[in-house]
């Protein structure tokens, strides 16, 4: 083509590829299955891992049987960002469908919490907490106990009332809870000069 066009073709070019075994693109779907229209993650953070990935497996009906199928099909239930992500992931990365919930419930749920385990500055102390317990509830595999987590919720504190009540310990969630009491929760406002 160079001769001739006077082009340089490209050298490095992108195909799509699978994540999972070649032999999985064998097996055959049930007798007169049809692929239904999943209903999408693209990383939208009203919609859990956890609740995604079961909805998923109720569409799946039959096909969620195989272990194999529900590898090959869970590409169609994901949209945008996330499948961006899933086809970003190494060739043969996606063994299992194991390793497949596991690799999507670590990357989506650990960065949803990563933006959320900060108080914002129109949230009262109760509301940020009480929406660090729902998380901690929707992750089943994470293990903090109460210290662990009063800490973390101090962590994530506005960094006035962390400042007040940094010499104090907490012994779980309730604790916090009960020492930052409703005359110290109030929203962070700038001083005026």
């Amino acid at each position: 083509m160079r001769d001739q066009f006077g082009i340089k073709a490209k050298v490095n070019t992108y195909s799509y590829r699978t994540l999972y075994l070649p032999a999985y693109g064998l097996i055959s779907l049930p007798n007169w299955y049809k692929v239904p229209d999943f209903t999408k993650f693209s990383r939208q953070y009203d919609t859990s891992t956890m609740e995604h990935v079961n909805r998923f497996i109720i569409q799946c009906r039959e096909a969620a049987n195989r272990d194999e199928l529900r590898v090959c099909l869970s590409s169609s239930s994901l949209s945008g960002s996330a499948f961006t992500w899933f086809i970003s992931l190494p060739p043969n990365s996606v063994i299992t469908w194991a390793d497949s919930e596991k690799q999507f419930h670590k990357y989506f749920f650990l960065g949803f919490t990563r933006r959320r385990l900060r108080q914002r500055n129109d949230e009262s102390v109760e509301s940020f907490v009480q929406s660090l317990r729902d998380i901690k509830n929707m992750c089943y595999s994470l293990v903090l106990d109460d210290r662990q987590l009063a800490d973390l919720a101090f962590q994530g504190l506005l960094p006035h009332i962390k400042d007040k009540y940094a010499s104090q310990e907490f012994e779980s969630l309730s604790h916090l809870v009960q020492r930052i009491s409703d005359q110290d929760i109030n929203t962070f406002e700038p001083r005026k000069a």
